[in-house]
């Protein structure tokens, strides 16, 4: 009912693209973060008939909406894709500390944080302690819990042909 990309890599997401990839059922149902650069870019598209979408954002690393389904309570979703340069990072978290000043109710927030906050979702020692600690302290401040992958420990490997790929567990799915 609701489709979420990250790392879309468009400049422009059309109607007509909507249309071509999700069908007619996901018609003028679409909010998109255009890339920066090579990369980058969201999409959120959704099902007619999921409900209501009674407000949406774009933000600069992510795109959220305001859901109101047929029967229930309104729910914000995001959709992250987080910077890759260190000198962002903090700027990254901080937008999720202003959204939540805005936006109250439930939140489910998916994508790639392209950060860590603990240790042992990496298989090496190369990380930046002050960026986890901070990471961490967001999710605390802002109650946001993980659902926990089932079936493998991490998300993202430098490469599939090295004998010792790094790999991280960066995309995740928080709620709060």
């Amino acid at each position: 009912d609701v489709v979420c990309l990250q790392e879309t890599k468009m400049s422009n997401i059309s109607r007509r693209f909507i249309l071509s990839m999700l069908g007619a059922e996901f018609d003028n149902n679409f909010i998109s973060l255009p890339v920066v650069g090579a990369s980058g870019g969201i999409l959120i598209a959704w099902r007619n008939g999921v409900g209501n979408i009674i407000a949406s954002r774009v933000d600069t690393y992510s795109a959220s909406v305001n859901v109101l389904p047929v029967h229930g309570n309104s729910w914000w979703l995001t959709c992250v894709y987080g910077p890759q340069r260190n000198e962002d990072e903090i700027a990254f978290l901080q937008e999720f500390r202003d959204f939540r000043q805005q936006c109250s109710g439930p939140w489910l927030i998916g994508g790639d944080f392209n950060l860590i906050y603990k240790a042992e979702v990496k298989n090496n020692s190369n990380y930046n302690r002050a960026m986890m600690g901070r990471f961490r302290k967001l999710l605390n401040d802002l109650a946001l819990k993980e659902f926990q992958l089932q079936g493998r420990k991490f998300t993202w490997s430098s490469s599939s042909t090295s004998s010792s790929p790094v790999l991280v567990h960066l995309d995740n799915l928080l709620f709060g």
